[in-house]
């Protein structure tokens, strides 16, 4: 007998019964799909802003930007990755002394692990790729566009610190589902002063943060599969 598309298949994990419906087998999970949709609407946002919006944007915050630049070196990407590999140390040495560390420890582990990746991809591959110039170099003359390949660790597109601090936060929204909207105002927080200090563009921190928490999301669900299936 040939089964029917609303077929239904039973199984067991760990004791619990689960029931899938053959006909929704094939489409991708709610989370995939709001994601999906996430990622063309800042594309969107990003061309929109990188076309229109950024520039303008940039003049108009000069002056501002002229009072809140002594920030960044008081939160330099050098500083934040000494902590977060500081970090990562004490919870190892942890980890060795007693055996085993808290489950906060171990997402603030990985939130630390997966930024510092992130950073590093974001300015030896994409920093590069893209070689858009930072908003200083487009106020003194440069253009602002795209130099495929002839970038560097210090260009504008994406932001590195949304990337460091997106990849972080993305780690706990998946794991620590309350954080979400707290971190979310973070996020918010930190990209409102990288475009009114001048050190980035709006396409910056907007590619910059998808990127780096859906880098963040993907470190936390790896985490959550793992520690499931950990005896």
């Amino acid at each position: 007998m040939i089964s029917s598309p609303k077929a239904r298949l039973r199984g067991v994990s760990r004791g619990r019964h689960y029931t899938y419906n053959a006909a929704n087998l094939k489409r991708p999970p709610i989370a995939l799909q709001i994601w999906l949709l996430s990622s063309v609407v800042c594309a969107a946002v990003v061309i929109l802003s990188f076309a229109r919006i950024d520039v303008p944007m940039a003049l108009a915050f000069w002056k501002v930007g002229r009072f809140l630049r002594p920030l960044n070196k008081a939160f330099g990407a050098t500083l934040i990755l000494s902590l977060e590999s500081a970090v990562i140390l004490v919870l190892i040495l942890a980890r060795l002394v007693r055996g085993h560390i808290s489950r906060f420890g171990e997402t603030l582990a990985i939130a630390c692990v997966a930024s510092i990746c992130a950073y590093g991809i974001n300015s030896n591959v994409l920093k590069v790729l893209f070689g858009v110039p930072t908003p200083i170099e487009v106020v003194h003359g440069a253009r602002h566009t795209l130099n495929l390949w002839m970038g560097s660790g210090v260009s504008s597109f994406p932001s590195g610190h949304m990337v460091l601090a997106g990849a972080f936060a993305g780690v706990f929204m998946r794991l620590y589902r309350s954080s979400i909207w707290p971190l979310s105002a973070v996020l918010l927080l930190a990209a409102g002063l990288m475009v009114l200090g001048d050190w980035h563009f709006l396409s910056d921190v907007v590619s910059g943060t998808f990127l780096s928490v859906s880098a963040g999301l993907l470190a936390g669900e790896w985490w959550a599969v793992h520690s499931d299936l950990r005896p």
